[in-house]
């Protein structure tokens, strides 16, 4: 199929790469030249593993991008991925994605026959129908339902890991209530469909725009609960870990995301419940549970530094911060638990020096004041106190290496670290 995308961000180029790796023809639309030229040669304008590899495979033949809307006229779908951002009160600013509605609907003014338009953004319910469509069916001079059809197709994609989780989804949502949408969809996820067996979810609208959100903020629930028992169980000596392997022998509770540590960021699990919680609101509902699930999850940076404090007055002491990215396999600081860390730090009056493979130059645009090295070996050399904030592999392996600290306390907010004699080892939760 002839598939256009609108927006080349995080989730535009990976869903854009991975179509054109199933066989469809695919462009890509976005307003920034330089990330056009980026894809057009090959090349990945984010960090993303695999994502290279398909790009350089693909760009120029199956995929392609532009900066001209007029792209879309030959494609018969057309997918919206742009960012929607939070406000301050936690809601999202849906201007950019209906700014391109708009533009998307003035072009269509120009095709004969039928088109089909999905939000792949992440949105609050009643946005594709309530805002997107009617902006769409006016700019187009076209008629919902006739020649001009929208659905939604949430991602579901984890940083790091983006390609693999699209390429081997454990679910593929399709909301509509246009039949012409519904057969389109199908066609274009037909090759996954076959050579994975997913299991495809047809509902409606609203429902794919709110599965997104109750998936996500799930998600970030269980997370906080096992922190919380986490922290319980750091309180009287006992090994959170060992209970977690227990409790999740249990398939209705199940293992994954049960362990315990420094808590969730990034752009999703932040975002949306802060989202689907101002929008509760806004209904006149109180979500207490993703409330306190928020309330857990930005406590722990102060847990761990309460926990450094135990040990070291770090005032005017080097202390190793290990790891920037908010998870291994990304360079993205969005909500990384290292930024209040590194506050925590600063406020105690600490030098900061701080190692992460691939996100230090993102981390210095916030912080350009820090120290930035290489390697972790350089970040404990003579420290006081090292933390550790993401459980890269690079981190995971050191051991020897902690013998080059002033004073080896070492504060471990991912579990990455072995105990062993001649450190100072406090986890976080256990």
């Amino acid at each position: 199929m002839r598939i256009s995308i609108i927006g080349s961000g995080y989730v535009g180029t990976t869903i854009a790469a991975c179509f054109a790796d199933m066989g469809h023809e695919v462009v890509n639309v976005d307003v920034d030249a330089e990330i056009v030229n980026t894809i057009n040669s090959g090349r990945s304008p984010i960090h993303e593993p695999g994502l290279d590899e398909l790009l350089e495979n693909h760009s120029g033949e199956a995929l392609t991008a532009t900066t001209d809307y007029d792209a879309v006229l030959d494609t018969e779908v057309t997918f919206l991925a742009l960012p929607t951002p939070a406000r301050e009160d936690g809601s999202i600013d849906t201007s950019i994605i209906e700014a391109a509605a708009e533009t998307l609907g003035e072009t269509l003014q120009a095709k004969d026959g039928d088109h089909v338009v999905t939000t792949k953004s992440t949105v609050i319910p009643t946005t594709t129908s309530e805002t997107l469509a009617p902006i769409l069916e006016a700019a187009s001079g076209k008629t919902l339902g006739e020649d001009l059809h929208v659905a939604m197709n949430p991602e579901f994609l984890r940083e790091g890991t983006a390609v693999d989780d699209f390429l081997d989804p454990d679910k593929i949502v399709l909301g509509t209530d246009s039949d012409a949408a519904r057969k389109t969809l199908h066609d274009v996820f037909e090759p996954l469909i076959a050579e994975t067996g997913a299991p495809v979810v047809d509902t409606g609208i609203e429902e794919a725009e709110m599965i997104k959100y109750a998936n996500n903020g799930f998600l970030a629930a269980k997370v906080s609960l096992i922190n919380d028992i986490g922290n319980i169980c750091k309180e009287y000596g006992v090994d959170a870990y060992e209970v977690a392997d227990a409790i999740g022998l249990d398939d209705r509770i199940s293992a994954r995301f049960l362990r315990s540590g420094l808590g969730w960021g990034g752009s999703c699990f932040p975002k949306d419940t802060a989202a689907i919680r101002a929008a509760a609101r806004e209904q006149g509902y109180e979500p207490l549970m993703l409330d306190a699930a928020t309330e857990i999850n930005d406590r722990q940076p102060a847990r761990l530094l309460s926990l450094l404090d135990r040990h070291v007055d770090v005032a005017d002491e080097r202390v190793a911060v290990l790891g920037l990215s908010f998870k291994p396999g990304t360079d993205d600081i969005r909500n990384s638990r290292a930024i209040p860390v590194i506050e925590g730090l600063q406020a105690r009056g600490a030098t900061v020096v701080a190692y992460d493979p691939v996100a230090a130059d993102n981390m210095r645009k916030q912080f350009p004041e820090i120290e930035y090295v290489d390697s972790p070996e350089a970040a404990l050399d003579s420290a006081s106190a090292a933390l550790v904030v993401t459980d890269w592999p690079e981190i995971t392996a050191l051991d020897a290496e902690f013998d080059a600290m002033s004073t080896p306390v070492v504060v471990d907010g991912r579990r990455a670290i072995d105990r062993r004699d001649g450190i100072v080892y406090e986890g976080l939760t256990w």
